[in-house]
């Protein structure tokens, strides 16, 4: 069972296919199983070698509650940890949601490291979108994940809750996001499903820059888990005019 170590945290991993590498990197309260369950990891270790990290505080990663630990330029040093402990220089990342604002953290601080870079299901430019009250909160978060979606909360427990509070709360860290993914000398696609709010935006934000886009069927977990093996057979196309 391979695990990565960076600044004494275990980070889980594991591989599948042979290639170019590929980091797949999963949202809140998502594990890198999601990847596999959602088809993404069949169709591209058809070609490349796929990595799915867990991220720090999910899966079978150390979970620890100090906040510190979930600082972006932190976490995105785990990723180019994975790329580090598989002897590779560079690997196409991408994340959804979460491990989008993850994937943008390895082009803030670790660009070199990148042969492309994909961010799925998340608004680079504005982060989390706001609530009927405002701003969302971790609290009102799980509240209505749980309400909703109880398969993904039932491993949230009172020992592990402080490190995803953390990294809930580090998802509004988001200075330098468009100059960074802007000032990236490898290619860049953004992909939303149609009915995630990050859509539109991000879909005029790609148009206006240049950048390639990718619109599937689903809001922000239904682009995975009800299309993404659409959505996978265009990220392997993509992916090879990468590598």
């Amino acid at each position: 069972m391979p695990f990565a170590t960076h600044r004494g945290q275990r980070i889980h991993y594991t591989v599948d296919g042979a290639g170019p590498l590929v980091i797949l990197q999963h949202g809140v309260l998502l594990d890198g199983e999601s990847w596999r369950h959602c088809g993404i990891v069949d169709v591209l270790a058809q070609d490349f070698r796929v990595v799915c990290v867990d991220s720090l505080g999910h899966g079978q990663s150390d979970k620890p509650s100090d906040p510190a630990l979930y600082a972006q330029a932190q976490r995105a040093g785990d990723i180019v940890a994975v790329i580090d402990d598989l002897g590779c220089e560079r690997a196409h990342v991408i994340g959804h949601s979460m491990g989008g604002w993850l994937a943008v953290g390895v082009a803030k601080y670790q660009p070199r490291r990148l042969s492309s870079l994909v961010v799925a299901g998340w608004n680079l430019v504005s982060g989390l979108p706001p609530g009927a009250k405002g701003p969302i909160t971790f609290d009102g978060f799980m509240k209505f994940a749980r309400a909703t979606a109880p398969q993904l909360t039932a491993w949230v427990t009172a020992e592990n809750e402080a490190g995803v509070r953390a990294c809930f709360d580090a998802l509004y860290q988001l200075d330098g996001a468009e100059q960074a993914v802007l000032g990236l000398a490898c290619p860049v696609m953004l992909w939303n499903g149609r009915d995630d709010p990050a859509h539109d935006p991000m879909q005029v934000f790609a148009e206006k820059h240049g950048l390639r886009y990718l619109s599937t069927g689903g809001d922000h977990l239904g682009m995975l888990f009800r299309h993404g093996r659409e959505g996978g057979r265009e990220l392997r196309a993509f992916l090879h005019q990468g590598s």
